[in-house]
């Protein structure tokens, strides 16, 4: 495997600092952003040479893509973006202040824009590249409790899914990164969570929430094979545009898909009936 630049964002802990640890075990440089000194030293022990931090706060869009500039002039050109950074907001939708969904969509979704437009430019130019987002199985389907951030994280795959088509004919692959649950911290210490304000939820989401308490650390999903997936569709000539990861994600995105295409046949008839009689006028 021809050896690469990564740029991955949000590289302190969990996905994407696995991804980080397969890269440069597969001998590609990596430059990972993180929020802290502390934390940017101790990703460049992980790999003195190869691993490189950028202290970065993703929802300062001037801010990324002067990293990205500078990392471009200074290391080299970058083969690979994974714009990972991001975290989940749990509440219900009635519970959940308009603030906290505003930030939200400002981490989840213009960070990671931010991030893919820096990018791109360099390599439209080259005519070559990977550009990568690390969505979720809440991209594609939605539990209770999670409308903020499922709403963050289908915004992404739409934006992704749209500019995969647009840049395929520059040689640009766009993949979205849909994860299960893999046993990081985002469950827990990562996690904003809105306070239970209204009991008349209480039924539904608190068994929930407590749930998702009880589970986390002890995920299905390993973060090292997932760092491992990501790396492999790197060496592929025709990576997929979407990449699910995780055999509860699997369950659960396929079961909301099908439920979906069901309820639109079902609806088929009434569907139709919303057309002129003599068709489009041309």
């Amino acid at each position: 495997m021809q050896k690469q630049k990564w740029l991955i964002t949000g590289v302190s802990t969990g996905l994407g600092r696995a991804i980080a640890q397969a890269a440069l075990a597969a001998g590609h440089t990596v430059v990972g952003t993180v929020r802290s000194e502390e934390d940017l030293r101790a990703f460049e022990g992980v790999a003195p040479g190869y691993a490189h931090g950028r202290i970065l706060d993703m929802t300062d869009s001037d801010a990324v893509s002067s990293v990205v500039a500078e990392v471009e002039q200074n290391l080299g050109p970058v083969e690979v973006v994974v714009a990972n950074a991001g975290y989940g907001l749990e509440g219900t939708f009635e519970e959940t202040p308009l603030a906290e969904v505003r930030r939200q969509f400002e981490v989840n979704v213009f960070g990671t824009v931010a991030t893919l437009q820096a990018a791109l430019p360099h390599m439209r130019r080259r005519r070559r590249g990977h550009l990568r987002a690390v969505t979720s199985m809440g991209g594609l389907m939605a539990v209770p409790g999670m409308s903020a951030y499922c709403g963050s994280k289908f915004a992404v795959e739409g934006i992704l899914e749209a500019l995969g088509k647009e840049v395929a004919q520059f040689g640009i692959h766009v993949t979205a990164i849909e994860p299960g649950s893999f046993r990081t911290n985002w469950a827990g210490r990562s996690m904003t969570r809105a306070a239970q304000s209204i009991d008349d939820y209480d039924e539904l989401f608190t068994p929930i929430r407590a749930a998702r308490q009880k589970a986390n650390g002890n995920q299905l999903g390993n973060p090292a094979k997932a760092g491992d997936a990501v790396v492999h569709i790197t060496s592929i000539d025709q990576p997929p545009a979407h990449l699910v990861l995780g055999s509860d994600a699997l369950r659960l995105v396929t079961a909301a898909r099908t439920a979906v295409d069901e309820e639109i046949r079902a609806w088929e008839t009434l569907s139709r009936t919303t057309d002129f009689a003599q068709g489009a006028q041309l």
